[in-house]
């Protein structure tokens, strides 16, 4: 059919809030655009071959380090999944966005089962963070990226409807329109979860001998214990497998010369005193990243969760926008080592609590902002592990190096050696051949939570009202996208609602294509749109009329 002005084909500019006032990156001229694969484990420490731990076989994970880089430093922002998620998807921290409690509407079914009025006073809700942050894959399908998730969001968020071209377990590279289109492809195993160790969760096959695996001096060398960190191993061990099977997914479909592949865990180890702890064995984290033709490499440099995304957008060529507080640490805009890596612990389902720290690598410290809260309070939710009891035993009577598990008060400083001590169990906050570097680190954190506006300090009740959902904390809702005609001639889509992507596709498409790109829109075919800013509820879906764009 001919095109005839706006009844033929129609040029939408759309998503220019985003393209102007968000600084949408833009690929370098003549930048290469690999593929990007992120592996990602849940609930595990660096307890693989490659990092020096050789109780289980991991000849996959290995072979992976051997044709990449494995970062000695790699730091989670918290030791607990959405959190962490929330700041891998946005490069923002949690304690900035509103979403560092776990979770903020996801009440924890385990607690509630066993005490119905748990949550009564925390409200349900979502983060929202500033106006110009996106879902950082937003930024990659811009660029042209088939974007695929694999299939956990858990965001703090309800995902904006343009985030991904697929995200749930069928998700995957190869399902892009054009086997020539670069992509970014998430695939999460499960298995590693501290879940997995759960009596009544079906096992692993068992390569791992209770009686010989290594037992952390802050833990009971009870049966218990060694049959849950053994069971822990054998998950690892499976999780190998899993990887093998993605790297030879990749080499099979000729892709991985032109892949970059990420291997990290979502946090440290899902056991006591690990997941949802802020020392090494809670944030530190294995990370690998694979370059095509790499050689085996090693860096120490310090990275975090908030440098992730700004360091995919780098290796896909695009300069990282201001809003993002992380650094590059790879790819074509690799910024200066800051050095450090923040981390906080808040509400781990029911139970309230603030804590802080910070990393350089070797150094820990920590402030405890509810000292008057023992360290390991009891989460329904990790009480299904069989070694709880063991642990809970030791509040009548430990060891010196159990103090952490034992006493019914935390330190309101803490600071760690992680290299005379890398079990972290002697707190060294007063010695004072240390002071200089406890002092260092102590300025650094108290500067980071100026700099970054750390809410942690609300009340959750307070927050949602101030901060997220003002005047009355009742959630916004998107407003509806609009086709308007532009002085040009030409068409856009907008909406009224600061900081939304805009999305649209053909009636009856299952992808919402992100509003950026000049695109036509062909009269006789059904098209909607739909708006959506994070944290807030999306738009209803609107139908496009080609024809009829309205004035502004």
């Amino acid at each position: 059919m001919e095109a005839d002005g706006y009844s033929g084909v129609l040029m939408i500019l759309a998503f220019l809030s985003l393209v102007l006032a968000a600084g949408l990156p833009v690929a370098s001229p003549g930048a290469s655009r690999p593929n990007v694969v992120w592996l990602t484990v849940e609930d595990m420490s660096p307890w693989v071959g490659c990092y020096g731990d050789d109780t289980v076989p991991t000849p996959h994970v290995d072979a992976l380090a051997a044709r990449g880089t494995r970062y000695t430093n790699a730091f989670a922002t918290t030791p607990v999944c959405a959190p962490s998620r929330s700041t891998l998807i946005t490069g923002c921290y949690a304690t900035t966005t509103g979403a560092m409690h776990m979770r903020t509407g996801n009440p924890s079914q385990a607690c509630l089962s066993r005490d119905p009025a748990a949550y009564d006073d925390i409200p349900s809700y979502e983060a929202v963070p500033a106006t110009d942050v996106r879902c950082f894959t937003e930024l990659l399908r811009a660029q042209g990226y088939w974007c695929t998730n694999a299939s956990k969001q858990d965001y703090q968020f309800k995902v904006t409807p343009t985030a991904w071209d697929q995200s749930g377990r069928q998700a995957h590279w190869k399902n892009r329109p054009d086997s020539e289109q670069p992509f970014f492809a998430v695939f999460n195993y499960t298995g590693t979860h501290e879940s997995g160790t759960f009596p009544g969760t079906r096992r692993k096959k068992q390569v791992t001998d209770p009686d010989s695996v290594p037992i952390p001096p802050y833990y009971p060398d009870t049966p218990a214990v060694r049959a849950d960190v053994a069971r822990t191993y054998d998950n690892i061990a499976a999780m190998d497998q899993w990887v093998g099977k993605r790297m030879a997914e990749l080499e099979e479909a000729g892709v991985l010369d032109n892949t970059v592949v990420f291997f990290f865990s979502d946090h440290g180890v899902g056991l006591p005193r690990g997941k949802r702890c802020l020392h090494d064995s809670g944030t530190r984290v294995p990370l690998i990243i694979a370059h095509p033709d790499d050689e085996a490499g090693t860096s120490d440099r310090v990275v975090s969760f908030v440098d992730f995304a700004p360091t995919v957008l780098s290796i896909a060529g695009q300069e990282p926008p201001g809003w993002m507080m992380g650094d590059a640490f790879d790819g074509a805009h690799v910024a200066p080592a800051p050095g450090l890596a923040f981390m906080q612990a808040d509400r781990m389902d029911s139970v309230r609590d603030r804590s802080r720290a910070v990393s350089d690598g070797r150094y820990r410290y920590i402030r405890n902002d509810m000292p008057q809260r023992p360290r390991m309070y009891f989460v329904a939710y990790s009480d299904n592990i069989a070694m709880m009891k063991d642990i809970k035993a030791l509040q009548r009577g430990g060891v010196p190096d159990q103090w952490q598990l034992v006493n019914g008060v935390k330190p309101r400083e803490e600071l760690y050696d992680s290299r005379t001590d890398p079990h972290e169990v002697v707190n060294r906050i007063d010695d004072p051949e240390l002071a200089a570097v406890r002092d260092r680190l102590r300025a650094a954190l108290e500067s980071w939570a100026i700099e970054t506006g750390d809410l942690g300090a609300l009340d959750e009740r307070e927050l949602v009202r101030t901060r997220l959902w003002p005047p009355d904390g009742v959630q916004p809702i998107t407003e509806a996208p609009k086709l308007v005609r532009r002085p040009d001639g030409q068409a856009e889509l907008i909406c009224a609602t600061p900081g939304a992507s805009i999305g649209w596709r053909e009636k009856g498409d299952a992808i919402w294509q992100l509003a950026v790109t000049p695109m036509p829109l062909v009269d006789g075919v059904e098209y909607e749109a739909v708006a959506h800013r994070i944290g807030f509820k999306r738009s209803p879906v609107v139908r496009l009329d080609a024809g009829k764009p309205v004035d502004q």
